[in-house]
């Protein structure tokens, strides 16, 4: 799944751990930052933990990603994978792979943070898409599936009626972080 930023050009892209999205994104959009879901991370490195231990490795988890800072971030991942890397080594080895695109968000304030660090948003529309899509079986055409997708989230856009805590805000960060690469309609 991927959810993005769209203005004049791709800001920010947050991903699932799909194998070479990244890579793709970068090649096509070398400007855009990747941003790993932090949900999809925490799901995959639970895999790897046993019942018992689930809690108290998600407990020692939160510090990671819940840092003020990257540094102060990888400094606790350091510390989580020493105290459960020899039992859960999958786990932890996960998120030292991967911290490069999922350290991303640090470098933004909590506003922009809370949008980009996990997927479940724009996932939760492909959910909603799929299900009437999957109820209707055969198209006639491309274009028939595309007029269904469109009335689809047409529909689904009708829930979208409480506008987003902080948005000045977060457009206010966002512009301080990409600038003229952020463009903004006229009476925003």
């Amino acid at each position: 799944m991927l959810g993005v930023f769209i203005c004049e050009l791709t800001l920010i892209a947050c991903i699932d751990g799909l194998k070479g999205f990244p890579e793709a994104i970068e090649a096509i959009f070398p400007k855009t930052k990747i941003q790993l879901c932090i949900v999809h991370q925490i799901r995959t490195s639970m895999r790897y933990v046993t019942e018992k231990d689930k809690k108290l490795v998600m407990e020692d988890l939160k510090p990671v990603y819940k840092a003020v800072n990257e540094e102060i971030g990888y400094e606790n991942l350091l510390s989580f994978e020493e105290k459960w890397g020899k039992k859960y080594p999958l786990a932890a080895k996960s998120w030292m792979d991967n911290w490069t695109n999922l350290s991303t968000f640090f470098e933004y304030e909590d506003q922009v943070r809370k949008i980009i660090y996990t997927t479940n948003p724009i996932e939760g529309m492909h959910r909603q898409i799929r299900k009437v899509i999957k109820s209707k079986g055969a198209f006639s055409s491309e274009q028939a599936l595309m007029k269904l997708m469109y009335l689809i989230i047409k529909d689904i856009s009708k829930k979208w009626t409480m506008p987003m805590h902080n948005w000045g805000l977060t457009i206010s960060q966002l512009y301080i972080r990409f600038g003229d690469r952020l463009k903004l309609e006229r009476g925003f």
